[in-house]
């Protein structure tokens, strides 16, 4: 049984412009449908259907596939399913085969549990479902208006009961979808034939159609149980590190010469030994110049630049030098000197004790402090990342 996640994602939005592409908890919106759908242990692969060059770009950074949309399917009136359809037809004419069970996620509603996609595949299996669709209890006294005025819908208003009395009911929230796909070919529609419900709690069921909406999910993603395990890149071409704050603590020592010592972590190095071994090139990008920065860079093998005024225009010119693709770019850094570098590099990292506008907008803040073991444990996070993708899913 094979398994396709399809995730929509066009670059047109009227209510909120650039919305699938919006910055929520450090992450494109977009990236956490995809991150979700990698992390599922029953989906077979991953594609985004788009119109947008920069959609398309941060998909294929964050692990997957892309299948162009028309631009006939991507304005205000086209559907759901016209682009669901769309990938389906372009993977046949590309010679794939058909997939057992189609996966349709909505990028809008980025809140859900680690557990929750392959929850809703397992229901679909067991009950013999044509079609699953998530959806939260719906408790509430929901009045429609007519033009003979309001009509409660979900309740007698001459009988009112108390919320936790009313017949159990469910609000579609719009996250996940399962469907067969020659359901989906044969109706055009997400849902049919033997159809059951995924339910899945309030605090999962929000969606994003204005900036209100945004404020709060930014909130709900930073709360642990939504947190999203950090990704790497599929090949990593390059590691930058900054110096003073995350190979030292950021603190110096000064003697009585005028001469500058700091601290570091002697772990560190064993952590660079074991990417070293692996074949990944790692490099010291700093704006200071001092001889302890050459020191420190001569002790664990790895380039260094220093003396850097602009740190973004010199890791660009240095990703160009070597003809590297930016997504496949891994950069550590600590404080707001580092945040121009964090526009280049496709991977970014702050260590624990970094300035709030780094860890806002970092992929990955690690759990150490710089000078503390932070070079060590994010070495060896890469180190086991790449002997994992060795062991078939």
């Amino acid at each position: 049984m094979t398994t396709l996640c399809i995730i929509p994602a066009r670059g047109g939005s009227k209510r909120v412009p650039g919305k699938n592409l919006m910055p929520l908890a450090g992450h494109p919106m977009l990236a956490y449908s995809i991150m979700h759908a990698l992390g599922s242990k029953r989906v077979d692969e991953v594609t985004v259907s788009t119109d947008n060059a920069e959609i398309a770009r941060v998909a294929k950074q964050f692990g997957a596939s892309v299948i162009e949309r028309p631009a006939e399917l991507s304005n205000d009136t086209a559907t759901s399913e016209s682009a669901l359809l769309h990938v389906l037809d372009t993977r046949r004419s590309m010679g794939l085969p058909e997939p057992d069970t189609v996966v349709f996620l909505q990028c809008t509603s980025p809140v859900r549990r680690k557990d929750d996609i392959d929850n809703a595949i397992e229901l679909f299996h067991k009950e013999s479902a044509d079609s699953v669709f998530s959806a939260c209890e719906n408790n509430r006294l929901i009045w429609g208006m007519t033009p003979n005025g309001p009509v409660s819908l979900t309740y007698d208003w001459k009988q009112r009961k108390r919320e936790q009395d009313m017949e159990h009911q469910y609000r579609e929230n719009g996250s996940i979808y399962v469907v067969k796909p020659h359901l989906l070919r044969s109706t055009n529609n997400r849902m049919g034939g033997r159809i059951r419900v995924y339910e899945m709690d309030y605090w999962s069921s929000f969606q994003v159609d204005t900036e209100e909406h945004a404020q709060l999910i930014d909130w709900l993603l930073r709360k642990p149980e939504y947190t999203l395990p950090p990704r790497l890149p599929q090949k990593i071409d390059l590691v930058v590190f900054d110096f003073d704050g995350v190979m030292t603590d950021n603190a110096a020592y000064i003697d009585s010469e005028g001469r500058e010592l700091v601290r570091v972590q002697r772990g560190d190095g064993l952590g660079v030994d074991r990417l070293r071994a692996l074949g990944i090139p790692m490099l010291i990008l700093s704006t200071e110049r001092n001889p302890v920065v050459s020191a420190r860079a001569a002790k664990l093998r790895i380039d260094v630049v220093q003396n850097v005024s602009d740190k973004k225009e010199r890791l660009q010119s240095i990703i160009a030098e070597r003809g590297l693709a930016p997504e496949n770019v891994v950069f550590v850094g600590n404080d707001v000197n580092d945040l121009g570098c964090f526009d280049v590099a496709g991977y970014t990292v702050a260590v624990a004790d970094s300035h709030p506008e780094l860890l806002e907008r970092a992929r990955h803040v690690l759990t150490l402090r710089g000078g503390n073991g932070a070079v060590r444990e994010l070495c060896d996070f890469i180190a086991q990342d790449i002997e994992s993708r060795k062991t078939p899913k």
